[in-house]
């Protein structure tokens, strides 16, 4: 039962790497499909809407301005509202792009998301059970990031310089108006209403598992 077990594992992984090969590319035809400009930006939008929203629990006010004679009063400005938050919640955004997993179980933008994959969960669940996998890659390797998550990060830090300002402007004048995501995806980064269809593509919420129906006791009218 076990290799069988294998066969079909490995047949699942087989076949998330088939992708369509119709004008393709040569990485498309090795089973690697980049992130296109959609993906990259609802990623950044989604990770620094996240990171603000980290920073923005604290209630400081903080102190700016520099006066020689420290006599002139220095502005105070509430942390949740000045460029130190937006600078530390840039800071290394792009790195979170490395937390995403390759679902190649899915063909929509929902490819990309944290957690492991179905196909590597049970792979893994074969391991563990002590049969034996050969993916052709070092098993250490397996939960590395995928090159298209590691191409992904590039496009963020990319997309970050280029659209730096357009952040800036909504942090400090649009963010109680409309999200990042309308703001920097929609309105900017991508001109044509068919470059957005991936920012309406989300997980489908687990479905609710049925409870069992206790069995009435012995002695208990049932009602017909």
């Amino acid at each position: 039962m076990l290799p069988r077990l294998v066969i079909l594992a490995l047949g699942v992984l087989a076949s998330s790497l088939q992708l369509s090969q119709a004008d393709s590319s040569p990485e498309e035809e090795q089973g690697v499909r980049y992130a296109n400009r959609c993906e990259a930006c609802k990623i950044l939008a989604a990770e620094l809407e996240g990171r603000l929203g980290e920073t923005g629990k604290s209630h400081d006010v903080i102190e700016t301005g520099y006066s020689v004679d420290d006599v002139r009063p220095k502005k105070r400005t509430e942390y949740r509202r000045s460029e130190l938050r937006l600078l530390e919640s840039l800071e290394n955004i792009c790195e979170r792009v490395l937390a995403y997993n390759l679902h190649k179980e899915r063909t929509d933008s929902t490819r990309f998301a944290k957690g492991m994959s179905q196909t590597f969960q049970t792979l893994h669940g074969l391991v563990d059970k002590g049969v034996k996998v050969d993916l052709g890659i070092p098993y250490e390797l397996w939960d590395k990031p995928p090159v298209e998550v590691t191409q992904m990060k590039t496009q963020c830090e990319n997309m970050l310089e280029e659209y730096e300002e357009t952040i800036s402007d909504w942090y400090f004048k649009l963010q109680d108006q409309k999200s990042l995501r309308q703001h920097l995806c929609e309105d900017h980064v991508l001109k044509k209403k068919a470059e957005r269809e991936c920012l309406k593509e989300e997980l489908a919420p687990p479905q609710p598992q049925l409870q069992p129906k206790n069995k009435p006791k012995k002695g208990d009218n049932e009602e017909l």
